[in-house]
């Protein structure tokens, strides 16, 4: 509107100046073609309007146009029109086949208006275009061909020879393009071309459901220029097509331990149709006994199967399955296809042992390679899954061979000892070959039998045996215990005695009872006869072969009191009244007499004691316990008796104790003169070295070495442990000087020897060193001449006790 109004001024001024000039000149005409470059020259205004170039700048020669937009200038100096701006033709001239621009050129001095048509000539700058981009025909597939379908027309600014003169269609197998052109008498040469769509085959939506096709316009112009326009023809659909499945046969794997949902396979199937007729709805077929039901389930839209039963390999490895796809057209259409799923197997059975032939027990001497046991192992799962291997656990003399495949033998491979392993838990493992590996164990119980391999074993090698002497027939003196380690008849032993090696009658003396071992004494044993014997004891048990074995018995025969003191020479007399003269000047201590007795036993059975029985008159006398020596206690008085019988008692120190008397009459004389003595060897108290001191002193000595050889031999018994040490476990012996109270011992033992400081009025005692085995007692005397037995000494140490004499 304002671009109007702007014109419209401009116009008015011209007509004002005209009507003042008073006159006007022709129109002039000039030519020039669009969108040329601006300074480019449209004619020569001077030279059309005959006006010299030299008045040109003084009359002052403008151009005024009616639009808003100056496109010419005029240049004084030339006189040339020229253009200033873009000159745009379908911009000032929309569709109008022509398009001209009047401007008009003003002279001054006088004033002079000249009307100029500047003629604007097209040029072919624009292409033909669409109103739509796309055009969309929807056709029927069961269409006839022949059909026609009206195009959209293109519109080209440009005109004439450069408007829209043909169309053009892309190529294809189903439309053709029919052009129509409309004929000069058109108001619009770009309107006057038309084209049709025209179906030259029938459709199939199925092949080709959407047809594109390029409508292409092209104008005129030099070099042409084309505008395109996209056809879509969507064919439509008619139930005309069977669903079809994209496999004729499908297969799928799904885990036996799948879980309830587990995805197995997804089933595609195709129907060409679309819509209803395209929409297919899955389902299975039951055929025979097989409902897929029960194991599967199916997606009625999708066709997806899934996991819906507990699957097991074992006990169905494969599923054959027919599933239906039907559309949803008014005339159904269906297809079928058959499905194989296969159970995959997983590890989920542990492989099981059979053991069968069990030969137990098996003897303990059984070779090695003796087969104990036959063992076949299964394994439900297939492949590596089914796959084991086996093997032993633990330390065990057997071994597993293998026979055949998953068949074994159980050996023997190593020695068998009953009486070490009386039975074996042999722990057979088998394992798998799946992911993880499964394994079970199983444990086979062997037995091992007997075989007579072991021979009778005493717990002993020495057998010592200690019997009272006296008692009675019949008595068990010991039983022997032998054990065997074999079992039942190998293990039941019977006892016989040896004869011994020293050719002593066993036979008469003792009898070993075959079953129980007890050794029963056939006599009654005297120690002061026989000591000691041996013989050997042989066990043998009852195994074929039987095997034996043999233990020395040592028997000791230990002592009794059974034998009463006997009295020695010069006393010894039985029934006879002995005396003896004293003189009346007799100090204390006077010797009087010595009794001397003996007894047949030993130890404390034969140690004497002496006792003066019967004292009368003035109690003179007294006599020593140990020594036997009998003494004056005093000087003689007159009130003294002439003579004085004494009665002197001998015991012994056993339990019960017996004893013997001897009775002695002491004469009083006046004078040593008189003093008659029975003894050629009296004892009498001098102060020079005696003959009793020489033979004192000469057994001091051997003794001394005697003990001296006895230590030694000790130490090295106890070192060696020699079967020699027999002799140290004989009863004990004790035994004095020829002038002492007890016998000698003629037994070989060792030792222990004490003496007193007053080797003139004391005796040996001498005690076994290793014996007694029991306790024994120590002796001591006290003052008042009397044997105590108070101090116990231990087993198998020195005991020694001095004997004195007060």
């Amino acid at each position: 509107m304002g671009r109007r109004s702007h014109g419209l001024t401009i116009w008015i001024q011209i007509l004002a100046l005209l009507c003042l000039c008073g006159s006007s000149a022709a129109q002039v005409s000039f030519s020039v073609s669009e969108e040329v470059d601006k300074g480019a020259a449209v004619g020569n205004l001077a030279k059309d309007l005959n006006i010299n170039l030299q008045e040109l700048e003084y009359r002052d020669l403008r151009v005024v146009s009616g639009n808003s937009k100056r496109y010419f200038e005029v240049d004084l100096k030339t006189g040339v029109l020229y253009v200033v701006d873009r000159i745009d033709r379908e911009e000032l001239c929309p569709n109008t086949a022509k398009c001209s621009l009047n401007v008009e050129a003003i002279l001054s001095h006088p004033v002079r208006l000249h009307r100029i048509a500047v003629q604007i000539m097209d040029i072919n700058d624009n292409e033909p275009s669409f109103k739509e981009k796309v055009k969309i025909f929807n056709v029927s597939e069961s269409s006839s061909p022949g059909e026609r379908y009206l195009l959209p027309m293109a519109n080209d600014a440009d005109t004439g020879s450069n408007s829209v003169k043909s169309y053009k269609l892309s190529p294809n197998e189903y439309f053709s393009l029919d052009v129509q052109s409309g004929g000069e008498q058109s108001a619009s040469a770009d309107l006057s071309v038309s084209a049709e769509l025209v179906l030259q085959k029938a459709l199939d939506r199925e092949k080709q459901a959407v047809i594109r096709l390029t409508l292409t316009a092209v104008d005129g112009g030099k070099p042409p220029r084309t505008g395109m326009l996209q056809i879509i023809v969507n064919v439509l659909d008619v139930n005309d097509n069977t669903p079809a499945f994209s496999k004729t046969l499908y297969k799928a794997r799904v885990s036996e331990n799948a879980p309830a949902g587990s995805i197995v396979i997804q089933l595609n199937a195709t129907d060409l149709d679309e819509g209803e007729n395209g929409r297919l709805v899955y389902s299975f077929i039951k055929r025979a006994n097989l409902n897929p039901d029960d194991m599967f389930f199916i997606n009625a839209e999708t066709g997806e199967i899934t996991v819906k039963g507990n699957l097991d390999h074992e006990a169905q490895s494969a599923y054959e399955i027919r599933i239906q796809a039907k559309d949803q057209g008014s005339s159904p259409r269906s297809g079928n296809v058959k499905l194989l799923v296969e159970v995959v197997d997983v590890n989920d059975n542990a492989p099981e042992i059979l053991v069968t032939s069990l030969m137990s027990p098996v003897k303990e001497d059984a070779e090695i390679g003796s087969v104990v046991a036959l063992v076949t192992v299964t394994d439900k799962d297939g492949g590596n899954n089914g796959l084991t291997s086996c093997k032993l656990s633990g330390v065990v003399p057997f071994k597993l061979k293998s026979n055949y495949k998953n068949y074994y033998s159980l050996v023997v491979d190593g020695l068998l000892d009953r009486e070490s392993d009386s039975v074996y838990n042999v722990t057979i493992t088998a394992t798998d070959e799946g992911i993880p590996p499964l394994s079970t164990t199983s444990v086979i119980t062997v037995q091992v039998s007997d075989v007579n391999d072991n021979a009778p074993r005493f717990l002993q090698p020495v057998i010592n045996v200690y019997v009272k002497e006296n008692s009675p027939v019949g008595t068990t003196l010991y039983t022997i215990t032998a054990v065997d380690p074999d079992v039942d008849g190998n293990a039941k032993i019977s006892y016989s005695s040896l004869h011994s090696p020293k050719n002593i009658p066993i036979s008469s003396f003792v009898n070993v009872h075959p079953d129980t071992g007890d050794i029963i004494s056939l006599q009654s044993f005297n120690y002061e006869e026989l000591k000691t014997f041996q013989f050997k004891v042989q066990a043998t048990d009852s195994g074929v072969p039987p095997l034996s074995s043999n233990v020395t018995v040592n028997v000791f025969i230990l002592d009794e009191n059974d034998n009463s003191p006997g009295i020695l020479a010069p006393y010894s007399d039985h029934g006879s009244v002995n005396s003896e003269n004293i003189p009346y000047s007799a100090e204390a201590g006077y010797f009087v007499a010595k009794i001397r007795a003996v007894d047949a036993d030993s130890g404390y059975n034969a140690l004497l004691s002496y006792h003066i029985s019967e004292p009368k008159g003035n109690n003179l006398f007294r006599i020593g316990t140990s020594t036997g020596e009998i003494r004056t206690k005093r000087r003689m008085s007159d009130n003294d008796l002439k003579t004085h019988p004494v009665v002197v008692l001998v015991s012994d120190n056993g339990e019960p104790s017996l004893s013997a008397t001897v009775s002695i009459d002491v004469v009083v004389v006046e004078s040593t003169g008189d003093i008659q003595t029975q003894f050629r060897h009296v004892p009498v108290k001098e102060e020079n070295f005696s003959d009793l001191n020489l033979y004192l002193l000469i057994s001091i000595v051997s003794v001394s070495v005697i003990f001296l050889l006895s230590f030694i031999s000790l130490i090295a018994v106890k070192c060696h442990r020699t079967d020699s040490s027999f002799s140290r476990y004989s009863a004990p012996m004790i035994t004095t000087h020829p002038d002492g109270s007890w016998s000698y011992s003629k037994s070989t033992q060792q030792y222990d020897v004490c003496f007193s400081s007053d080797t003139l009025k004391s005796d040996v005692v001498v005690f076994p060193a290793s014996f007694p085995p029991v306790d024994a007692e120590l002796i001591s005397i006290n003052e008042g001449d009397t044997f105590n037995r108070t101090q116990t000494l231990p087993t198998k140490e020195k005991v020694c006790s001095v004997l004195k004499k007060y």
